[in-house]
């Protein structure tokens, strides 16, 4: 296995339309929907939706890391969702929509939080929750979530690119 392979974990709401801009990035060899941070065991999308399982929405990038680094990753992240809503996404409200980096080890984190604080600086009150993925597993989203915006010929409807950086 290629060991410049990594994977990063992003939630920012709905996980279509983040997986949908993170398939475009360069570098980027993968992206899987999926669901962490709760306490059930391999959860179910309608688990998820009622709200009380403290699992996010969440998208797994599988990246080569000599053609892409997890900052460049974590600025296109915070570009593609509204890194200052708190309760959600858009139009989609409820707990499992919120904003948050799973990060692998204390360099993901630092570089998170640099960039939050670079945000900050530029006037955003950002709302990303930095979390570890340490007894935090990814667990695979069903198969009709995969690829959803590819697979229905749309365009995400709660995810647009906007220049942070």
């Amino acid at each position: 296995m290629n060991q410049n392979i990594k994977s990063a974990y992003f939630a920012g709401g709905c996980f279509w339309g983040v997986e949908y801009f993170f398939e475009q990035a360069k570098g980027v060899k993968a992206a899987v929907s999926g669901y962490m941070g709760g306490h059930l065991n391999n959860p179910s999308y309608k688990e998820i939706c009622r709200g009380d399982t403290g699992h996010l929405e969440v998208v797994r990038v599988d990246y080569d890391s000599s053609e892409v680094s997890f900052e460049s990753l974590c600025k296109l992240f915070f570009e593609i969702h509204d890194p200052t809503q708190a309760n959600g996404q858009g139009p989609d409200i409820g707990a499992q929509y919120l904003s948050a980096i799973f990060y692998n080890d204390e360099k993901e984190k630092e570089i998170s939080k640099n960039l939050i604080e670079i945000l900050k600086n530029k006037g955003y009150n950002v709302v990303t929750q930095l979390i570890s993925t340490h007894n935090t597993p990814f667990f695979e989203a069903e198969e009709y979530h995969q690829d959803y915006y590819f697979v229905h010929n749309k365009a995400p409807y709660c995810h647009s690119y906007t220049q942070r950086f």
